[in-house]
């Protein structure tokens, strides 16, 4: 998979069948910083032909389309080799669309209504193979991700890799970070939660990842759920 080189622009391409919403991403993301606009499609039908034109990092992509949605949209994107990473936008939370984006090779899935600050956050993770959920969306996933092995609701989500178990290492105000993040919450609930700032908050998960040896916060959270706290 190639990544977007860190320091570098993201170059973003927008995707979706409404004037009005593709105006609003627009405007949301262009004034952020590191971000750039390249291009815009109505339709997953027009995707291909516009990834090969102008080769963006990332894509937002509409999951509700008239004539090709955007998870079959992302599944021909992948067969074809496409290195954009896809963040699919959607106004529906359901664990059949959850699942079915994440299966065909979405990166990320926003909601619709995702503070500003949040999608831009998920735009640069995304640029750099990271994974982000709208905090509901995660609640959700990682639920599905821990039911019953064999389970038909249950997407194909990557178990963190561990080696030696460093979880001894986790203090206890991590796990309570790590506890938060299962909840779905996102980095300033957090903060606002355990009366720290965003960037102690930042701290605690950057450690987590490190000593759980996990690579996104589904991992995280999975982690947490199957360890539990240290008693």
């Amino acid at each position: 998979m190639t990544v977007a080189p860190v320091g570098e622009e993201v170059s973003v391409l927008i995707v979706d069948d409404e004037a009005l919403m593709r105006a609003g991403l627009r405007l949301m993301i262009e004034g952020a910083d590191g971000i750039v606009v390249v291009g815009e499609a109505t339709d997953g039908s027009e995707v291909p032909a516009a990834v090969d034109r102008l080769s963006p990092d990332v894509i937002l992509m509409d999951i509700r389309m008239p004539v090709i949605n955007g998870i079959d949209a992302t599944r021909v994107l992948r067969q074809a080799g496409s290195r954009a990473q896809v963040v699919i936008l959607t106004a529906f939370d359901t664990d059949a669309l959850l699942r079915d984006a994440l299966v065909e090779g979405a990166v990320s899935f926003l909601l619709k209504d995702a503070e500003p600050r949040l999608v831009v956050q998920t735009i640069h993770d995304a640029a750099r193979g990271r994974s982000s959920f709208s905090p509901k969306s995660l609640a959700r996933l990682v639920e599905m991700a821990t039911s019953a092995p064999g389970s038909s609701a249950a997407p194909e989500v990557e178990r963190p890799r561990t080696g030696v178990d460093m979880s001894r290492l986790v203090t206890d105000r991590e796990w309570e970070v790590g506890r938060f993040v299962v909840q779905g919450m996102t980095n300033g609930e957090i903060a606002e939660a355990m009366y720290l700032s965003a960037t102690t908050v930042k701290s605690h998960l950057s450690s987590l990842f490190a000593k759980l040896q996990v690579t996104n916060r589904v991992q995280l959270a999975i982690c947490v759920l199957e360890r539990g706290t240290p008693g």
